[in-house]
């Protein structure tokens, strides 16, 4: 398997048995030619996860952005080679950049995995509670939801008529360590309620499709 597919535009392509069981999920999208990557992983298994873009019929070359969802290792370990490598921008909240650039293993979490994290320059630093992306013709929606870190983001896009939420810790866990704010993830979860997404690509948690399934998911953790 080298792939799963979410819609016809989008894939995951990393992520347990697709790359390294300690990679939170990666997901490929592909609007017309224009790529991008959301979240890195650890970074261990770079060829495999680069394998997997090809099959999905995308170029290394398209790749224009890789949009991180937050600072923790298992999601952004992998974002300084994979930057380098594809000489694509990378996006993050301002609020957990700060701990990719200083490259912070405390608040990044890669002590837990008994690493050290590159440090990794953020090109655009969202700073609003929800800010446009555009790739190609099309527009991704980034939404500030502290709580699992101060800065954490979902991404909200359209692909063949769905919405789709790549909400990619919304079961945390919340860890003084981490900067993680109880209150504010309580709130956040009920702003992931109000979305009405129709697919949820979670970071460990799978995929999840329709609305009742996915709020059903994120109730469990209110």
């Amino acid at each position: 398997m080298s792939k799963v597919r979410v819609t016809d535009e989008i894939f995951q392509v990393g992520g347990g048995p697709l790359t390294e069981p300690e990679d939170a999920a990666i997901y490929l999208l592909n609007y017309d030619g224009h790529a991008a990557l959301v979240d890195a992983g650890c970074g261990y298994s770079r060829e495999p996860l680069l394998a997997n873009v090809r099959a999905c019929g995308v170029k290394l070359e398209q790749i224009e952005l890789l949009l991180l969802t937050h600072c923790h290792f298992d999601h952004t370990g992998g974002a300084g080679s994979l930057k380098e490598l594809l000489g694509c921008r990378t996006v993050a909240h301002q609020l957990d950049a700060r701990f990719l650039e200083e490259g912070d293993n405390e608040a990044t979490a890669a002590r837990w995995y008994g690493s050290t994290i590159e440090p990794v320059i953020i090109d655009r630093k969202l700073a609003g509670p929800r800010d446009t992306i555009q790739l190609g013709e099309r527009t991704i929606e980034a939404i500030h939801i502290p709580g699992h870190s101060p800065g954490s983001l979902v991404y909200l896009t359209e692909s063949q008529g769905l919405k789709v939420l790549f909400g990619q810790d919304v079961h945390g866990p919340l860890d003084s360590a981490f900067h993680s704010n109880r209150k504010d993830y309580q709130q956040s979860l009920k702003l992931l309620l109000g979305l009405e997404a129709d697919i949820l690509c979670e970071g460990h948690y799978g995929i999840y499709r329709g609305k009742r399934e996915i709020k059903d998911f994120i109730r469990q953790f209110l």
